[in-house]
């Protein structure tokens, strides 16, 4: 494989970890990088990287760092791991990085891994991977594993099999991954966002776009795929962006919902960059939740979908609406590049069609007139007389993304 995997752990703690994982390794043909993320000094295992280099990198020196807030200590030493690795990484010396922690080494492994590109292997096995993890992947793809069992005292019985999976895991995503042909080759790629109540739209919208010979990536609006798409266009990945799902600007602006994203920013990058987007309502109708009595108490008479029973949906107001087109506009204005917002008039998610619980054409026309009202003139606003997941609204989307893809080609 030649590169070799970073193995990240406070050494004070977590030594026998990290030689065991490192011996798994080597029986696999994969070298290692030990780097020592703690703060006081090892225990058996010698680390490749010391602490004190990685407070350095972080911006203090180790014996000032010791007499700061725990916090501000992770931080710190988060940046400098987060240097550390992106350093190995540019001089292609590591093809993986992976970690174990309870629940500080995790907070500070993960804001190191956090800075590695997308695609690059980062696994974490964790004491804390079976609770809420998001404030630590945040939009990133990494792998946690649950430990099962603590780290205390070395490995055992039941941490064996975890680490043993956990290395393998590593060592397989390392391999290398097959060239992509000629067939396979794409005039480009097209994000586009998604909820199951636009699915309908988004997968007529996908088949389209693909007959035309673009790769479509679905991103769901759930705070955080957003938030990488949003990171994803900043990198280049994508020549066009079909946004059919803004649901993650309630989070945003609104506040409670549970999609809210993990950048703040959204329907900011495309215009940024100059990329072409159009933009739809999808989801802007309601808040999402989790399980019925999560919804706050002041949402609790107005109209709601339970969607299962782990998800319900609240209507969003007029005032609301009016407030999210406001924001909308001002973003989009800030565009330099193509974009355009194409709005269904007959509902803008499959809970809020005619007939459904969602359904409110009063408090849907506020969005639009805060559009009028706030977008600039020359963006054009397109009215659909179609539902969000009907053919004929999907039809005028695409075609107007198409259109002006191909008039910024030429």
């Amino acid at each position: 494989m030649g590169k070799a995997v970073a193995l990240v752990a406070t050494l004070d703690t977590k030594g026998a970890e990290l030689t065991y994982l490192r011996s798994v390794l080597a029986k696999m043909g994969v070298g290692s990088v030990v780097i020592d993320i703690g703060v006081f000094p090892p225990e058996g295992l010698i680390p490749d990287v010391p602490r004190e280099k990685i407070a350095e990198l972080g911006g203090q020196g180790l014996d000032e760092l010791k007499n700061k807030r725990r916090d501000e200590i992770m931080r710190v030493m988060g940046d400098g791991l987060r240097k550390c690795l992106l350093d190995l990484y540019r001089k292609e010396e590591i093809g993986g990085a992976l970690a174990v922690g309870g629940n500080q080494g995790t907070a500070v492994a993960s804001m190191g891994f956090r800075g590695l590109p997308f695609g690059f292997p980062k696994v974490i096995v964790s004491t804390v991977a079976s609770g809420n993890v998001r404030p630590y992947i945040g939009h990133k793809d990494i792998t946690m594993m649950f430990s099962v069992a603590d780290f205390l005292g070395g490995v055992n019985a039941v941490i064996r099999p975890v680490l043993d999976n956990a290395a393998a895991a590593v060592g397989g995503m390392m391999r290398e991954k097959p060239v992509v042909g000629p067939e396979d080759q794409k005039k480009g790629r097209i994000a586009t966002t998604a909820f199951g109540n636009t699915h309908g739209a988004v997968v007529r919208a996908k088949a389209l776009l693909e007959e035309a010979g673009y790769e479509v990536i679905p991103f769901h609006a759930s705070g955080a795929c957003g938030s990488a798409m949003e990171e994803l266009i900043a990198a280049g990945y994508f020549t066009g962006v079909l946004d059919l799902t803004t649901h993650e600007l309630v989070g945003e602006v609104l506040g409670h919902d549970i999609y809210t994203p993990v950048l703040p920013g959204r329907l900011e990058t495309a215009g940024r960059e100059g990329i072409p987007q159009v933009v739809a309502p999808g989801g802007l109708n309601y808040y999402c939740f989790g399980p019925v009595e999560s919804v706050p108490g002041f949402l609790r008479k107005r109209a709601t979908h339970y969607h299962n029973p782990y998800n319900t949906n609240v209507r969003t107001t007029r005032e609301e609406l009016n407030k999210l087109g406001e924001v909308m506009a001002g973003r989009l204005n800030a565009s330099r590049g193509p974009v355009a917002v194409v709005i269904p008039l007959q509902g803008w998610s499959e809970n809020g069609r005619e007939g459904k619980p969602l359904y409110d054409p009063d408090a849907d026309r506020a969005l639009v007139e805060a559009l009028r009202r706030y977008l600039r003139k020359e963006i054009p606003l397109i009215e659909v007389d179609a539902h969000i997941n009907d053919p004929g609204f999907v039809e005028v989307a695409v075609e107007q993304l198409l259109s002006m893809m191909e008039k910024k080609k030429s």
